[in-house]
């Protein structure tokens, strides 16, 4: 069993940065693949970035590539995601996941453990 309890979110203007944090519970924290996802209002829940195990391979969705960059520190049993240059359209609850074993690491279906989601707001 992983809990998983994200921080960071919060309100920021057009162009500016934030950091997500993402604490697991847990001693078998490297083990997992780690990815985080958000949802807007309206819309279906979208993959934005994923790290495999360490030393962890990365991915990104397309419209974050270049902006955002996701890290995990696995002695702090702690997965990051920093969002610079941010949009109005990056606005979203933004969850953390954790996947034991994976096929697809862009799927949200195949990931196990879920936060409660951190909101963040980008005004224009």
């Amino acid at each position: 069993q992983v809990q998983l309890v994200e921080s960071g979110g919060g309100l920021v203007q057009a162009g500016g940065s934030l950091r997500l944090s993402c604490a697991a519970s847990g001693r078998t924290f490297s083990r997992y693949v780690m990815g985080w996802f958000r949802q807007a209002p309206g819309k279906e829940r979208e993959f934005v970035a994923a790290i495999s195990r360490n030393p962890g391979s990365i991915y990104y969705a397309d419209s974050v590539k270049g902006r955002f960059t996701i890290s995990r520190d696995n002695a702090q049993n702690t997965v990051y995601l920093q969002m610079n240059s941010l949009k109005s359209e990056d606005t979203a609850v933004y969850y953390c996941a954790a996947a034991y074993t994976i096929m697809a690491i862009t799927t949200g279906a195949e990931y196990d453990y879920w936060g409660q989601g951190t909101q963040v707001t980008v005004s224009s």
